[in-house]
């Protein structure tokens, strides 16, 4: 009887909706810009009975207040409605998102009323709303309505991040993630794409998940926001050092029905792009995949100009440098997620990349020998070719479970990533004494090898009283890596290549991280507080396979303590305050005891003894909002390292000449701090004009006594960002975006990672010094086309004005020296995307009675 009654409820419910149609904008007339929202609500429950048993075939319907015209009166308008399911659950998408509430009637139960709202969660509007376990027989308050915006806001402010929404980024259309980061505050992008983070590198995260892809591994049209965490909580990897973590979120829709777009691009030296992704949601699946390639046809031209002072005779080199790389690779992705009821989500997801990339380069040096009788001078021209590949693949398995308390949540994650990569280069240097030619040198090195990382992970996340929340989580990453390399010189006498197994090398390491943590957060009034502690022990193993020498390192448990205190003021103020302590371990490249000789004037070989440096960070921060349109944040920070990880030169036998040679390597400084200022203003001028500003002040000092009895003097730099975008008419968007860094010291270390192995990045001189004063200019044009603008083209040029030149000075007691390079200046590039789609709830409904919410869709 009572699924019946609830089923004539159901089937009448289309005739009441005609019945009242057509009616107006909630709140009256006059409100149509709310009529004009995106109807992108979500929400869903589940009705129990007094025994707390589910009650089935129970009518819900979901209500709009609009104004009736013919009435001149504010009605109720029937939305969507359904009969509950068999355990009580039920489930409405794609659902206005103001002016609703929630009417349940069941046969011997009272009937049920809730107005309901899209109230903020973290300060950013959430579209979800779980009504919880609703008992028919009690009573439940209103929710306190917000109004929400559907456009996402350029900055958002957390307490311990900033998040920087970058999906409408035209400067990087077509390009990678190196793109992206050139236009987010805070972060700088040197010559070959290595990032940095108030002048240290950060970890990279992908979806909050510490990931071995580089970022020019990954498309930029796949990247939706990127988080800038300067001072990390409890809750995140204390590895890192004091930089932080940069966590690049992908796109990934969730609306019902299909939708996806298509691109493709060229720039000016003909290597193009494409790729499209897609999306599908119905029911309780959501499918997506995406796939992208990328050409590449990079130059970068450059020199050497040093002046030996320990040798005899005294010597001076000019070393000119013309580098080609061409390639590509290709990056695709695809994921389902099940949602098994309305709180319990089962995600699978994979990741596939291949590259393949030939670098050619075209060497001379010229060196001037000082004797007593004169100058003698002698020549050699160096041509290089060849081939780098890599095949990855990653697995991420995730469990998230939802509670009826809202807020509460657990989740569980299981991600792989590992693969291969194979490298050869062909060397050939020709020897000249004036104009006679006096030697060649055939020089071959062959490589490969393979890594994987394995992440397991948990999170429990419970609401405490009603402002409090509890956080808590296990954590255990497993890395692994192989490296081999193989050193030949071409022998006369044998006619072949010989092994020179003094500068080969084959290498494994181990290393392994587990951690746990916890975190608990509350807030009094306008002050809040967020308290954590985390706590990690690692182990290192590694060992040189020709030899079976074995390094090995096992740290104990360290206490990594967060505390992070907000007070809000009064007209749209707020103070911040942070404090933490993190580790930054020394990765693979740091520590292979191979030499790469590649570049005789930057010969480099890592170094198995290094132990962890571990920083301690303080963190005060500032934020106002001015009219909604404007917005500032302060920043001042402290950092000091024990065990500083820093580059070191030293002079040994280079086994392949038997000459004397400087090798760049890595060893533990005594410690470092830095300290500065950073301001980050984000400016909506007009409705078409919006510009974004940051500029970071600071100052920095090494303390290498233990090492080489002295240290570099601090130096004051600064580093700015520019970013302006201009809506125009027609249906044209214009982006300018500037960069540029003050005179500052050599980097403190030089931390490259990806496949490759040595070689794959050039060498930072370990001497003292400076990097001079550079910057940049990009400029982006994109035109949109079709209805609902589907179809879009973007041009975009970077370096305008080709002054993105990287020029070092250092200096040592065997040298001084200046370095150059610049790398694509001018880069023009041409993007088409276009968008597809039907986001339609009741496109793909089954049309059978009694299950789902088909045959209810409202007209908005």
């Amino acid at each position: 009887m009572k699924k019946i009654i609830a089923l004539l409820a159901f089937l009448y419910a289309p005739y009441a909706l005609m019945a009242q149609m057509p009616g107006g904008a909630p709140g009256g007339a006059p409100g149509a810009a709310r009529q004009a929202m995106p109807n992108m609500g979500h929400i869903y429950g589940k009705l129990l009975d007094k025994d707390n048993k589910p009650v089935p075939f129970a009518s819900v319907m979901v209500m709009q207040s609009k104004f009736d015209t013919a009435t001149k009166k504010q009605k109720d308008v029937l939305v969507k409605g359904m009969i509950t399911e068999m355990n009580g659950e039920f489930n409405f998408e794609d659902l206005p998102v103001m002016g609703i509430k929630v009417k349940v009637s069941a046969t011997n139960y009272k009937a049920y009323e809730k107005a309901v709202s899209f109230a903020p969660a973290g300060g950013k509007p959430s579209f979800d709303k779980d009504l919880g376990n609703i008992k028919l027989e009690g009573s439940v308050s209103q929710l306190q309505g917000v109004e929400v915006t559907a456009s996402k806001p350029m900055m958002t402010l957390d307490i311990d991040k900033k998040v920087f929404n970058v999906e409408k980024n035209i400067v990087s259309a077509g390009g990678t993630a190196v793109d992206v980061m050139k236009n987010v505050p805070s972060v700088a992008v040197d010559i070959d794409g290595n990032v940095s983070l108030r002048n240290s590198a950060p970890q990279l995260y992908v979806d909050g998940r510490p990931t071995t892809l580089t970022l020019d591994q990954i498309p930029a049209d796949a990247i939706e926001s990127v988080e800038v965490i300067t001072n990390p909580s409890a809750k995140y990897d204390a590895s890192g050092g004091g930089a932080g973590i940069l966590n690049i979120v992908l796109k990934k829709n969730k609306k019902t029905g299909y939708n996806g777009n298509l691109r493709a691009g060229i720039d000016k030296r003909g290597a193009v792009n494409g790729g499209g992704d897609v999306n599908y949601r119905q029911d309780k699946f959501n499918f997506s995949a995406s796939i992208n390639a990328n050409q590449n046809k990079s130059r970068t031209n450059g020199y050497t100009d040093r002046d030996n002072l320990g040798t005899t005779p005294l010597t001076s080199l000019l070393q000119t440098n013309n580098n080609r790389n061409n390639g590509a690779f290709v990056f695709g992705r695809a994921g389902i997620d099940y949602f098994l009821s309305n709180r319990t989500t089962i995600s699978v997801s994979g990741v596939k990349v291949h590259g393949k990339f030939k670098p050619d380069d075209v060497n001379n040096i010229t060196t001037d020998s000082l004797f007593n009788t004169g100058i003698t001078s002698s020549f050699s021209h160096r041509t290089t070719e060849g081939e780098r590949t890599f095949n990855a693949n990653g697995l991420v398995l995730g469990f998230k479970q939802l509670f009826p308390r809202e807020g509460e949540e657990l989740t569980a994650d299981f991600n792989y990533f590992g693969g291969k990569h194979e490298n050869y280069s062909l060397f050939n240097t020709d020897y000249f004494s004036g104009a006679a030619k006096t030697g060649n040198e055939l020089q071959r090195i062959l490589g490969d090898g393979k890594m994987s990382n394995t992440t397991i992970q948990t999170d429990y996340v419970r609401p405490i009283a009603k402002t409090g929340k509890l956080e808590t989580g296990l954590r255990a990453q497993l890395r692994t890596t192989e490296n081999n390399n193989f050193n030949y010189i071409y022998s006369e006498a044998s006619q072949d290549y010989v092994l020179i197994p003094s500068t080969s090398s084959n290498y494994k390491n181990k290393d392994n991280v587990y951690a746990a943590y916890l975190s608990f957060s509350n807030s009094i009034g306008k002050f809040g507080y967020k308290v954590g502690l985390r706590a990690e022990s690692s182990e290192y193993e590694g060992e040189l396979l020709q030899t079976g020498e074995k390094f090995s390192n096992s740290y104990p448990v360290s206490l990594f303590p967060s505390l992070f205190l907000s007070q809000k003021l009064n007209k749209d103020q707020e103070l911040q305050l942070s404090y933490t302590r993190r580790v930054n371990r020394p990765n693979f490249f740091q520590l292979i005891p191979f030499a790469d000789s590649t570049d005789k004037l930057n010969i480099t070989r890592g170094n198995p003894n290094l132990v962890p440096e571990f920083t301690q960070s303080v963190e005060a921060s500032y934020a106002k909002t001015f009219n909604a349109n404007h917005s500032l944040l302060a920043s001042a920070y402290f950092k000091h390292t024990d065990d500083l990880i820093t580059n070191y030169l030293e002079k040994v036998t280079d086994d392949v000449t038997g000459s004397e040679a400087l090798i760049n390597t890595f060893t533990n400084a005594n410690s470092s701090y830095s300290y500065g200022t950073e301001v980050t203003l984000i400016n909506k001028l007009t409705k078409w004009w919006d510009i974004s500003t940051s500029v970071n002040v600071y100052n920095s000092k090494i303390n290498t006594d233990n090492v080489s009895g002295s240290s570099q003097d601090a130096m004051w730099s600064m580093f700015g960002k520019f970013n302006s975008n201009f809506k125009l008419p027609a249906s044209f968007d214009v982006q300018l975006s500037a960069t540029f860094q003050s005179k500052t010291n050599l980097p403190i270390n030089n931390n490259p990672r990806g496949f490759g192995g040595p070689g794959m990045s050039q060498a930072q001189s370990a001497a003292q010094g400076y990097i001079k004063p550079f910057g940049g200019v990009d400029l982006a044009v994109k035109k949109s086309f079709l209805k609902n603008n589907a179809l879009s083209a973007t041009l975009a040029i970077s370096d305008i004005f080709r002054t993105m030149k990287t020029i070092q000075y250092s200096e040592s007691e065997y040298f001084t020296q200046y370095y150059s390079r610049l790398r694509d200046p001018q880069m023009l590039r041409l993007t088409l995307a276009y968008r597809f789609g039907k986001v339609d709830a009741s496109l793909f409904k089954r049309k059978s009675q009694g299950t789902g919410n088909s045959g209810m869709e409202g007209m908005q």
